[in-house]
């Protein structure tokens, strides 16, 4: 079975919603649409206060190269253009909007119909992609435009589709595959196209064997597309971990997977290019797993970007009294809320509720050198030693030491005995290195 070879570990799956078919989330009252919600530079704000929009209508530009359009989700009317509180606990400029009713800006299929045939050649269906505000629906949220522009000098060979969802609890990719399947091969036929590539390979963990089925057989009516069974272990669905699995090719340290011909995209993002191409839809909603051993109902929604997570939860029969954290993402790389009014936006995956027993952190004591995270980095780094480097602001070092190399993933953080919150101060170092780094540059 193929996977990636350097480091990982074998979180407990917990996939508790995997059987949950997708549900539409009622429509709410209010939305908090971000005008910041991908890897770049924030949009600019279009519409003005007291302003009627439909669903589908441009509310934010993306201006920069690596920057995304914005639309609302919603129709009804603008009543205040204000800082909310996103996932991460900090404050973004969002549009508000009281939801009045739910019209469409015209020439959006909103129908179920599968269209097959692509029409549109290839730069055709990158402004497309572009004017839709399509962004990777893995994580990331770098803007998928952006990814489709081969650099010169480099040429695409491999489209890698990634469905492996190996964050443990969230199930929004495979019920996707298995509800959306058809509609999402297309999706991959069309970024085929627009990189000029004839070979595409799906990589999915073999413990969805269902999805590997369906896949397998709905694919032998796509040219060129292949459903690659993958081993379970974390983190599969790293680019770079996907790459050396499906592939067999290493990304060079501090390079894109272009330099080894290789283009990685989600499933999510294969379905919202899709529908943005052959249905004229924007990225205005996408599926949701919230879940948890306590929660009453775990469920996979379908939801409104801007829509308040507090909303989700009470979907799924209401917040826990047992409840210790609630989390924007899954256990290994999501990061705890800080209010449940913080809005779903493009990148938002999963809501995870822990109880306090499983939230609580180990007691954190002394680094005993055992190595552990050394082992488990499929990146070959030393996280105990960015770490340090980090919480001591030793960060020209830490940038030698290759931290921005690092991928978050925290294999580290989860098998070190000594409790040391090795992810914390490896996003901090990557951060506050980043910076150094840009401000490098621009000198």
């Amino acid at each position: 079975m193929k996977t990636f070879k350097l480091g990982g570990v074998h979180p407990e799956e917990n996939k508790i919603s995997a059987g949950k078919a997708i549900e539409v989330l009622p429509l709410p009252e209010k939305v908090y649409i971000p005008v910041s919600q991908s890897l770049g530079a924030p949009s600019t704000v279009v519409v003005e206060k007291g302003a009627a929009v439909r669903v589908g209508q441009l509310i934010a530009k993306g201006e920069s190269f690596i920057s995304s359009n914005v639309h609302s989700s919603v129709s009804g009317k603008v009543i205040k253009i204000d800082d909310v509180i996103d996932a991460s606990g900090y404050k973004r400029k969002a549009v508000f909007i009281d939801v009045e009713g739910d019209e469409w800006e015209e020439g959006i299929d909103r129908t179920r119909d599968i269209v097959r045939e692509v029409t549109m050649d290839r730069d055709e269906i990158i402004k497309r992609i572009n004017e839709k505000g399509v962004v990777g629906l893995g994580g990331a949220t770098f803007p998928s435009h952006v990814k489709l522009m081969v650099p010169d000098g480099r040429k695409a060979e491999y489209l890698l589709i990634n469905g492996v969802e190996c964050e443990p609890y969230l199930t929004s990719d495979h019920r996707l595959m298995l509800e959306r399947g058809e509609e999402m091969l297309i999706g991959v036929k069309i970024l085929m196209k627009a990189l000029g590539v004839d070979k595409a390979f799906i990589g999915i963990e073999n413990n969805k064997p269902d999805a590997i089925r369906y896949l397998s057989g709905l694919s032998a009516g796509f040219k060129g597309i292949e459903i690659i069974p993958l081993k379970v272990k974390y983190p599969q669905g790293g680019e770079k971990q996907l790459i050396k699995a499906v592939v067999n090719r290493e990304v060079p340290s501090g390079k894109l997977p272009i330099e080894v011909g290789c283009v990685v995209n989600n499933v999510g993002t294969a379905l919202a290019v899709y529908e943005a191409v052959q249905k004229n839809k924007p990225l205005v909603d996408r599926i949701v797993t919230v879940t948890g051993k306590t929660v009453a109902k775990p469920c996979n929604l379908l939801v409104r970007i801007g829509t308040p997570v507090d909303l989700l939860v009470a979907h799924a029969g209401g917040l826990p009294e047992n409840a210790g954290k609630v989390i924007s993402g899954g256990p290994m790389m999501g990061k705890a809320l800080t209010s449940l009014d913080a809005p779903v936006v493009k990148g938002t995956s999963g809501i995870l509720i822990m109880d306090g027993v499983e939230a609580k952190r180990a007691a954190q004591q002394n680094c005993i050198r055992c190595g552990r995270c050394i082992t488990v980095c499929p990146m070959g780094l030393e996280p105990y030693l960015l770490a340090q480097l980090s919480e001591h602001q030793l960060f020209e070092r830490a940038e030698k030491e290759k931290i921005m190399d690092c991928i978050e993933c925290g294999s580290c953080h989860f098998t070190c005995p000594a409790g040391r919150p090795l992810l914390d101060y490896l996003r901090l170092g990557k951060n506050k290195t980043g910076i150094i780094i840009r401000n490098r540059v621009k000198r």
